[in-house]
Protein backbone atom coordinates (compact mmCIF):
# COMPACT_ATOMS: atom_id res chain seq x y z
CA UNK A 1 0.00 0.00 0.00
CA UNK A 2 1.46 3.33 -1.12
CA UNK A 3 0.52 5.56 1.82
CA UNK A 4 3.01 8.31 2.74
CA UNK A 5 1.22 9.06 6.02
CA UNK A 6 1.62 5.47 7.15
CA UNK A 7 5.36 5.58 6.46
CA UNK A 8 5.73 8.81 8.45
CA UNK A 9 3.53 7.54 11.28
CA UNK A 10 5.76 4.46 11.57
CA UNK A 11 8.67 6.70 12.59
CA UNK A 12 6.82 8.17 15.58
CA UNK A 13 6.36 6.96 19.17
CA UNK A 14 2.83 6.21 20.35
CA UNK A 15 3.24 8.58 23.33
CA UNK A 16 4.12 11.54 21.12
CA UNK A 17 1.19 10.91 18.79
CA UNK A 18 -1.11 10.60 21.82
CA UNK A 19 0.06 13.97 23.17
CA UNK A 20 -0.64 15.64 19.84
CA UNK A 21 -4.11 14.09 19.58
CA UNK A 22 -4.82 15.44 23.08
CA UNK A 23 -3.86 18.91 21.86
CA UNK A 24 -6.21 18.44 18.89
CA UNK A 25 -9.08 17.71 21.28
CA UNK A 26 -9.02 13.96 20.62
CA UNK A 27 -8.44 12.67 24.15
CA UNK A 28 -9.87 9.14 23.89
CA UNK A 29 -7.62 7.65 21.21
CA UNK A 30 -5.29 5.48 23.30
CA UNK A 31 -6.47 1.95 24.02
CA UNK A 32 -6.75 0.79 27.62
CA UNK A 33 -3.44 -0.36 29.14
CA UNK A 34 -4.35 -4.03 29.28
CA UNK A 35 -3.79 -4.23 25.50
CA UNK A 36 -0.21 -5.48 25.28
CA UNK A 37 2.07 -6.88 22.55
CA UNK A 38 2.75 -10.62 22.55
CA UNK A 39 6.45 -9.88 22.02
CA UNK A 40 8.37 -6.86 23.30
CA UNK A 41 9.76 -6.30 19.81
CA UNK A 42 6.27 -6.01 18.29
CA UNK A 43 5.48 -2.70 16.63
CA UNK A 44 2.42 -2.16 14.49
CA UNK A 45 1.34 0.50 12.01
CA UNK A 46 -1.40 0.36 9.40
CA UNK A 47 -5.00 1.02 8.44
CA UNK A 48 -7.79 -0.50 10.53
CA UNK A 49 -9.78 -3.46 9.22
CA UNK A 50 -12.44 -3.92 11.87
CA UNK A 51 -14.20 -6.97 13.31
CA UNK A 52 -17.20 -6.77 15.66
CA UNK A 53 -16.80 -9.68 18.07
CA UNK A 54 -19.70 -10.96 20.19
CA UNK A 55 -20.31 -13.65 22.78
CA UNK A 56 -22.36 -16.68 21.70
CA UNK A 57 -23.95 -19.45 23.74
CA UNK A 58 -22.99 -22.44 21.64
CA UNK A 59 -21.45 -23.61 18.36
CA UNK A 60 -23.26 -22.71 15.12
CA UNK A 61 -24.18 -25.23 12.45
CA UNK A 62 -21.15 -26.92 10.93
CA UNK A 63 -21.40 -24.97 7.68
CA UNK A 64 -21.41 -21.62 9.55
CA UNK A 65 -18.36 -22.22 11.73
CA UNK A 66 -15.76 -19.43 11.64
CA UNK A 67 -17.42 -17.91 8.53
CA UNK A 68 -17.14 -14.24 9.50
CA UNK A 69 -13.72 -14.73 11.07
CA UNK A 70 -12.50 -16.34 7.86
CA UNK A 71 -14.12 -13.55 5.81
CA UNK A 72 -12.32 -10.92 7.90
CA UNK A 73 -8.94 -12.50 7.20
CA UNK A 74 -9.65 -13.26 3.56
CA UNK A 75 -10.65 -9.62 2.94
CA UNK A 76 -7.42 -8.19 4.39
CA UNK A 77 -5.48 -5.82 2.15
CA UNK A 78 -1.75 -5.14 2.42
CA UNK A 79 -1.08 -2.71 5.26
CA UNK A 80 -4.29 -3.49 7.14
CA UNK A 81 -4.31 -3.97 10.90
CA UNK A 82 -7.10 -6.29 11.98
CA UNK A 83 -8.96 -4.72 14.93
CA UNK A 84 -11.23 -6.84 17.13
CA UNK A 85 -13.83 -5.23 19.37
CA UNK A 86 -14.05 -5.76 23.12
CA UNK A 87 -15.27 -9.26 23.96
CA UNK A 88 -14.19 -11.88 26.52
CA UNK A 89 -12.83 -15.00 24.90
CA UNK A 90 -9.98 -16.23 22.72
CA UNK A 91 -10.40 -14.99 19.15
CA UNK A 92 -7.07 -15.64 17.46
CA UNK A 93 -4.30 -18.14 16.91
CA UNK A 94 -1.33 -19.19 14.82
CA UNK A 95 -3.22 -20.37 11.72
CA UNK A 96 -5.15 -17.12 11.34
CA UNK A 97 -1.91 -15.21 11.90
CA UNK A 98 -0.28 -17.23 9.11
CA UNK A 99 -3.13 -16.46 6.72
CA UNK A 100 -3.27 -12.76 7.63
CA UNK A 101 0.49 -12.40 7.29
CA UNK A 102 0.39 -14.02 3.83
CA UNK A 103 -2.30 -11.50 2.79
CA UNK A 104 -0.03 -8.64 3.80
CA UNK A 105 -1.65 -7.67 7.09
CA UNK A 106 0.49 -5.42 9.30
CA UNK A 107 -0.76 -7.19 12.44
CA UNK A 108 -3.72 -7.49 14.76
CA UNK A 109 -5.02 -5.56 17.77
CA UNK A 110 -7.98 -7.03 19.66
CA UNK A 111 -9.58 -6.53 23.05
CA UNK A 112 -9.93 -10.29 23.28
CA UNK A 113 -7.61 -13.17 24.15
CA UNK A 114 -5.40 -15.19 21.88
CA UNK A 115 -3.69 -18.58 21.98
CA UNK A 116 -0.76 -20.20 20.14
CA UNK A 117 1.47 -17.47 21.50
CA UNK A 118 4.78 -19.11 20.66
CA UNK A 119 3.66 -19.86 17.13
CA UNK A 120 2.60 -16.25 16.56
CA UNK A 121 5.90 -15.01 17.99
CA UNK A 122 7.82 -17.39 15.75
CA UNK A 123 5.99 -15.97 12.72
CA UNK A 124 7.03 -12.45 13.68
CA UNK A 125 3.42 -11.33 13.22
CA UNK A 126 2.79 -8.20 15.35
CA UNK A 127 -0.09 -8.89 17.74
CA UNK A 128 -1.60 -6.92 20.63
CA UNK A 129 -4.22 -8.56 22.87
CA UNK A 130 -5.91 -8.31 26.26
CA UNK A 131 -4.43 -11.62 27.35
CA UNK A 132 -3.86 -15.28 26.60
CA UNK A 133 -6.38 -18.12 26.93
CA UNK A 134 -6.13 -21.57 25.36
CA UNK A 135 -9.87 -22.23 24.82
CA UNK A 136 -11.19 -22.18 21.27
CA UNK A 137 -13.48 -19.38 20.09
CA UNK A 138 -15.99 -21.91 18.74
CA UNK A 139 -19.22 -21.71 20.70
CA UNK A 140 -17.89 -18.90 22.90
CA UNK A 141 -17.34 -15.84 20.70
CA UNK A 142 -17.84 -15.08 17.03
CA UNK A 143 -17.29 -12.31 14.49
CA UNK A 144 -20.60 -10.75 13.46
CA UNK A 145 -19.55 -7.82 11.25
CA UNK A 146 -16.49 -6.86 9.24
CA UNK A 147 -15.68 -3.29 8.28
CA UNK A 148 -18.06 -1.42 10.59
CA UNK A 149 -17.46 0.99 13.45
CA UNK A 150 -16.41 -0.79 16.65
CA UNK A 151 -15.10 -0.06 20.13
CA UNK A 152 -11.79 -1.68 21.05
CA UNK A 153 -10.41 -1.18 24.57
CA UNK A 154 -12.32 2.08 24.99
CA UNK A 155 -11.49 3.59 21.58
CA UNK A 156 -13.95 3.99 18.72
CA UNK A 157 -12.34 2.60 15.56
CA UNK A 158 -13.63 2.91 12.01
CA UNK A 159 -12.52 1.06 8.92
CA UNK A 160 -9.50 2.85 7.47
CA UNK A 161 -8.42 4.70 10.62
CA UNK A 162 -4.69 4.72 11.29
CA UNK A 163 -3.33 2.45 14.02
CA UNK A 164 0.06 2.71 15.74
CA UNK A 165 1.32 0.36 18.45
CA UNK A 166 4.54 -0.02 20.41
CA UNK A 167 5.58 -0.97 23.95
CA UNK A 168 3.68 2.04 25.32
CA UNK A 169 0.37 0.81 23.87
CA UNK A 170 -1.88 1.42 20.88
CA UNK A 171 -3.20 4.74 19.55
CA UNK A 172 -5.82 5.26 16.83
CA UNK A 173 -5.76 8.32 14.56
CA UNK A 174 -9.01 9.14 12.73
CA UNK A 175 -8.32 8.97 9.00
CA UNK A 176 -9.54 12.52 8.39
CA UNK A 177 -7.07 13.94 10.97
CA UNK A 178 -3.96 12.00 9.96
CA UNK A 179 -2.12 14.88 8.26
CA UNK A 180 -2.64 17.22 11.20
CA UNK A 181 -1.62 14.56 13.71
CA UNK A 182 1.51 13.40 11.89
CA UNK A 183 2.82 16.89 11.19
CA UNK A 184 2.28 17.92 14.82
CA UNK A 185 3.88 14.73 16.12
CA UNK A 186 6.94 15.13 13.90
CA UNK A 187 7.42 18.67 15.20
CA UNK A 188 7.01 17.53 18.80
CA UNK A 189 9.42 14.63 18.35
CA UNK A 190 12.00 17.06 16.95
CA UNK A 191 11.61 19.41 19.91
CA UNK A 192 11.93 16.54 22.35
CA UNK A 193 15.19 15.54 20.67
CA UNK A 194 16.54 19.04 21.26
CA UNK A 195 15.36 18.95 24.89
CA UNK A 196 17.04 15.59 25.43
CA UNK A 197 20.34 16.89 24.06
CA UNK A 198 20.34 19.85 26.46
CA UNK A 199 19.47 17.64 29.42
CA UNK A 200 22.33 15.33 28.49
CA UNK A 201 24.63 18.37 28.64
CA UNK A 202 23.65 18.84 32.29
CA UNK A 203 21.21 21.73 31.97
CA UNK A 204 18.50 21.75 34.64
CA UNK A 205 15.02 20.47 33.84
CA UNK A 206 13.52 23.85 34.82
CA UNK A 207 15.92 25.76 32.60
CA UNK A 208 15.38 23.54 29.58
CA UNK A 209 11.65 23.20 29.94
CA UNK A 210 11.23 26.97 30.41
CA UNK A 211 13.29 27.70 27.30
CA UNK A 212 11.07 25.39 25.22
CA UNK A 213 7.83 26.58 26.80
CA UNK A 214 7.03 23.12 28.14
CA UNK A 215 6.09 24.30 31.63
Amino acid sequence: MNDPWMARLAELPVAVVSDCLDAMGLREQVMAPHIRPLAETDMIVGRAHTMRVVEVDGPPADEDRYLAEIAAVDSVKPGNVLIGSTCPGSLWGELLSTAAQFKGAAGIVADTYTRDVQGIRDLGFPAFFAGVHAADSLGRIDVREVGGEIVCAGVTVREGDYVLGDLDGVVVVPAERIEEAVVAAEEKAGREGDVRSLLEEGRTVREVFDSFGIL
